[in-house]
């Protein structure tokens, strides 16, 4: 057989990734030999995402990453067989209320059904364990079903493990031994991905492949993991505890941005500035004033991704088309305990919610709503970015620049905002992902398709990678902002004639002149400065013009005072 045939496997050629191997140890040995450290290549030959290589925080790539992912696949699977195995009645043991205070109904084919009351039928519950409960019927605080059978002389509970108290009649727990949970618990991080790889070649389907890997490092417990569930219980479950992670590792970052940016903007509160309209000169505001025009913006956003964040509910433990069909098969129909599996499995996994309704996956509307915050995160941060990169221009405002940083590798003299140019692009690519949910959420047909997988691993991660990118970088920038106060003096001199032709108007409305006819006036005194200045080179001379024209004779007084 030859090696390539060997290689073949499944239908599908398995040589190339020999080949490749053999051609980078080939060129390696070839640099090596030329001092061109050919050792280093491994790892340079294959594309890498900029986002995770070069520009997210490590915390960021973390979350998003393989280790991250697979890892809370286990912690599901384990959440999942604890509560399978714990799941309490639920009755008033569960509720902790009085056995005759207390009673479920649950809906049975539409009919409504009362759960027996232990207490009026005692042979149903033994004399010890009626004994554990107290005057007001309420169990003694973390009392387990064997520490209540063992009397007084039982072990106190420990902390961490303490339980709601259970009646021998009420364990409807699965049979899932606790050595199955530890030998779980143990290899929650083993995880053997070279494994996983083969059995997703052989499977072509990554949640078994994940489930025969786990089960190979845990013998006794492969039979009960994935017990009841569908791929979606993990995948999903697992990108909503994924989005929340990032969403809480975003918003101190935004926060801090915000107050970098307040202290830059009380510091410079009072420093007049020319004001721009359509980057045309305006009136006068001040730097401290323009930045919170930023600040602003920033809260907004803020607010927006803490709501963002909260509104996270969770998929919990739906089946594969929502029903819980599997589920209710597992608990013979009782539809209470499968609401408190749900209910334990999403407690445990940290939400406080979940979905009351899911087909297979959770609505992709929360996804568009994800990266819809984190687009408008986008444009905040390009607006103010731009405006920075507008203003280090005319030299009055710049981001830090380093002792030796290089503006230009032609050019010496240059000072490229480059932190806000790496902003504004990198703000452009997050605008743009939103499309992605947007377009995926409407063509999830009927329960659900897969038209959602291969475009969710993509847009998800690049969205909250980019977003942790430019609030790092903004933060940079806004704890190192350069002010320069002669550039900005200088320009409002060179355009304070203009700035004071509205103060002038007003001043001769009130000494009995018409307000349009000022206007014009002015209108055309400004454009025949302006020609000297755009044409001639010459200086601003608006306020001599309208101390020549007599139209403006009563308030030529004023002038001065209007000017300061």
């Amino acid at each position: 057989m030859t090696s390539r045939r060997k290689q073949r496997r499944g239908g599908v050629i398995r040589h190339r990734a020999w080949v490749s191997s053999s051609a980078t140890r080939k060129r390696g040995v070839l640099m090596a030999a030329n001092g061109c450290g050919g050792g280093e290549m491994a790892g340079h030959d294959t594309y890498r995402s900029p986002l995770a290589a070069r520009y997210a925080s490590p915390e960021m790539a973390f979350i998003f990453s393989d280790a991250h992912k697979f890892q809370t696949w286990r912690q599901l699977w384990l959440f999942l067989a604890e509560a399978e195995q714990d799941l309490p009645a639920p009755g008033p043991a569960a509720l902790g209320g009085s056995f005759t205070q207390r009673k479920r109904s649950k809906c049975v084919e539409g009919r409504t059904r009362q759960i027996p009351d232990p207490e009026a039928r005692p042979g149903r519950a033994r004399a010890s364990m009626r004994a554990c409960w107290d005057l007001t019927g309420r169990g003694l605080p973390g009392q387990s079903l064997a520490e209540c059978l063992a009397g007084p002389q039982a072990k106190p509970p420990q902390l961490g493990t303490l339980r709601p108290p259970r009646l021998a009649w009420q364990k409807l727990g699965l049979p899932i031994t606790d050595e199955q949970l530890d030998e779980m618990r143990a290899n929650l991080h083993t995880i053997d991905y070279k494994m996983a790889a083969d059995e997703e070649k052989r499977l072509r389907h990554d949640v078994m492949a994940h489930v025969h890997t786990f089960g190979h490092c845990c013998p006794k417990a492969a039979g009960i993991i994935h017990l009841g569930a569908t791929s979606c219980y993990v995948g999903d479950n697992t990108d909503l505890i994924t989005l929340k992670k990032a969403f809480e590792l975003l918003l101190p970052k935004l926060a801090r941005v915000i107050s970098r940016l307040a202290d830059f903007a009380a510091e410079h509160a009072g420093l007049p500035t020319l004001g721009f309209t359509h980057f045309q000169p305006a009136q006068l505001t001040t730097v401290g004033k323009r930045c919170c025009l930023w600040i602003q913006d920033l809260c907004m956003d803020l607010e927006r991704l803490t709501r963002a964040r909260d509104d996270l509910r969770f998929r919990g433990v739906k089946g594969t088309t929502g029903t819980q069909a599997s589920f209710l098969q597992l608990f013979e129909g009782d539809h209470g305990k499968v609401e408190e599996l749900d209910k334990m499995v999403t407690e445990k996994a940290g939400f406080q919610r979940a979905f009351i309704i899911t087909g297979q996956t959770y609505t992709r509307k929360v996804d568009i709503e994800a990266l819809s915050v984190l687009a408008s995160l986008g444009a905040s941060v390009h607006k103010i970015c731009t405006d920075i990169r507008l203003l280090a221009n005319l030299k009055e405002l710049e981001e830090p620049f380093e002792k030796q940083q290089i503006g230009s590798s032609a050019m010496p003299y240059k000072r490229n905002p480059m932190r806000c140019e790496r902003c504004c692009s990198l703000a452009r690519h997050l605008m743009t992902l939103v499309l992605d949910p947007l377009q995926t959420a409407s063509v999830q047909w009927l329960e659900r398709t897969l038209d959602d997988s291969a475009n969710r691993r993509l847009c998800l991660a690049e969205a909250f990678l980019t977003a942790d990118t430019i609030l790092s970088t903004l933060q940079n920038v806004s704890e190192g902002l350069v002010v320069y106060p002669k550039v900005i003096e200088r320009r409002i001199r060179q355009e304070l004639p203009f700035m004071a032709t509205e103060n002038i108007i007003m001043a001769v409305v009130k000494a009995g002149g018409s307000r349009q006819d000022c206007h014009e006036r002015i209108r055309v005194l400004s454009q025949e400065a302006a020609a000297v200045v755009k044409q001639e080179g010459g200086d601003n001379d608006l306020i001599a013009r309208i101390r020549a024209d007599p139209y403006f004779g009563p308030i030529h007084g004023q002038l001065e005072h209007l000017l300061d």
